[in-house]
């Protein structure tokens, strides 16, 4: 067990150890999920920050079994209440879904079927794992979009998905999430369509439930912003490897991986008003063609001959773990 794994929270909803997810294409082999570590525990958010291409996504996809052909998970655990879901056969991941583990896409017609009306989806999401009557799921179907900052959710309950709005839309996606009272909820950019105002109600709702009925929730994003706020743990994330994990007071407030402070450099502040934003130079890089040891070597200013070799994610005087040759506080010490 690594530095990471033996840190991770005690009798967590979800553990995930070692995690690889790869993808056999005639290019060669894309290490999507790299060996991730993560843990959550009842009632708590976390934050899995990175880039497009960090694989973000891929480690969602990968807990509840969506990892289509050419990909597949090819070694670690993904412990669901102590049950291996990388284990697990199509019939039981597709009780678990929907119902235990919700997961709320970035494209809400992902969730939404364009020629099914939104209460018929609702309905027949509640019907799927729980025996109700059509009254009482209708009933749960309109409480959970008013939940969402749907005003006259009877009416929308009657609407068919082209007739809503994208926000609209991924607000239905999102209340679908929540019908069942999952214990866990992995949340894929949820909020991006959304305005700023429907965004602030959607995290405050988030955070609610959260504290109210011990929900876990994974928070996938690249906006540091948002999840600064929202997130009691962060992770980040890049080329399939978890580079620095802790508090968010811990990964925010003081940063020790190069690209976690590229990444808050380039949040605009107060302080920054009128100025330049420091960007990350580079791109992220092909996943098919990965530079030999830190996979951030050609981006970062501190790099050396050392980082010719994968580093290790050890523990910092901040309390986070850093996947490292040079962590920033190492030049204060």
């Amino acid at each position: 067990m690594n530095a990471v794994a033996s840190k991770l929270p005690n009798n967590p909803v979800l553990r995930i150890e070692g995690l690889k997810t790869h993808f056999f294409t005639h290019g060669g082999v894309v290490k999507a999920v790299d060996g991730v570590d993560l843990a959550v525990n009842a009632g708590e958010i976390l934050g899995l920050v990175g880039e497009s291409g960090s694989g973000k996504t891929i480690t969602g996809f990968s807990i509840i079994g969506l990892i289509d052909p050419p990909g597949r998970i090819v070694e670690g655990r993904i412990a669901y209440l102590g049950e291996d879901l990388a284990q697990a056969g199509e019939q039981r991941l597709q009780q678990v879904r929907g119902k235990e583990i919700a997961m709320i896409f970035q494209d809400p017609m992902m969730t939404l079927n364009p020629v099914l009306r939104v209460d018929t989806q609702m309905v027949e999401a509640i019907h799927a794992h729980e025996k109700v009557s059509a009254a009482a799921a209708r009933a749960r179907a309109r409480d959970a979009l008013a939940m969402v900052g749907i005003a006259a959710p009877e009416e929308r309950l009657l609407a068919y998905p082209h007739q809503l709005s994208g926000g609209m839309r991924q607000r239905v996606a999102i209340a679908i999430a929540l019908l069942n009272q999952p214990r866990l909820i992995i949340a894929d950019e949820p909020t991006t369509a959304l305005d700023v105002t429907i965004q602030a109600q959607i995290l405050f709702e988030v955070q609610k439930l959260c504290r109210e009925t011990g929900t876990a929730l994974v928070w996938i994003t690249h906006d540091l912003a948002v999840i600064s706020s929202l997130a009691d743990r962060i992770a980040v994330m890049y080329a399939g490897r978890i580079v620095e994990a802790g508090t968010a007071q811990q990964v925010i407030g003081s940063p020790t991986h190069p690209y976690t402070q590229g990444l808050i450099d380039s949040i605009p502040t107060r302080q920054t008003h009128g100025t330049l934003l420091r960007q990350i130079p580079g791109m992220t890089p092909s996943l098919l063609h990965l530079p030999t040891g830190c996979a951030f070597r050609p981006r970062c200013g501190r790099a050396d001959a050392a980082c010719t070799q994968v580093p290790a994610i050890v523990p910092q005087p901040s309390g986070a773990h850093t996947r490292c040759w040079h962590p920033l506080e190492a030049a204060h010490v």
